[in-house]
């Protein structure tokens, strides 16, 4: 009888191990998300988001290792509610929504940085050019439910944007922030 018992609990804990080795998985709730920018132009500040992306995330705050990010871009759906503005955006010069209209960031790896926050490294790509992007991350868990806040600097040349022309009146950092609504899968 106690062998018996004993090859229970056995089995029991291996088909425990592989749940715990994976990050949770959180699904984005997009009434609830916003995917935000700056920019400036001749020395005046703007602002503009993104109405439509999508991300898997998979979050463990306890062992980052486990987490990843994958978050797709329509960059069709830039507004800054200025449509001269938007048309340059989705443009040539700029996304050239019409050659490449999704970008795209994947994380890299998960690290605490110094000051005890969390950082994710991965790549961007937009208009088919690669550039690391290092993320700020903000995750509060709520049982079920949680919030994720994303803050980096991009450097519009490092992926073409505002190539071609003579756009020194256009800021050459964007800052971005990332806020979404999660509910656990």
């Amino acid at each position: 009888m106690k062998l018996r018992s004993m090859t229970c609990l056995a089995t029991a804990l291996a088909l425990m191990l592989p749940l715990s080795a994976f990050a949770r998985d959180w699904q984005v709730d997009a009434a609830g998300s916003t995917l935000s920018f700056k920019g400036s132009y001749q020395g005046e500040g703007f602002d503009g988001k993104f109405k439509k992306f999508d991300a898997t995330i998979a979050y463990d705050a306890g062992d980052l290792a486990k987490s990843k990010f994958d978050v797709t871009i329509d960059l069709a759906s830039a507004d800054t509610s200025n449509s001269d503005r938007d048309d340059s955006l989705h443009g040539p010069d700029f996304f050239d929504v019409k050659k490449t209209p999704k970008a795209r960031f994947v994380t890299e790896s998960f690290a605490k940085a110094a000051d005890g926050s969390v950082e994710a490294k991965g790549k961007l790509t937009i208009r088919d050019k690669t550039a690391p992007v290092t993320l700020k991350v903000a995750f509060a868990e709520n049982g079920g439910k949680a919030t994720l806040d994303v803050d980096t600097v991009l450097k519009r040349a490092d992926y073409g944007l505002g190539a071609g022309s003579d756009w020194s009146d256009v800021g050459a950092d964007v800052p971005v922030h990332g806020h979404l609504s999660l509910t656990a899968k």
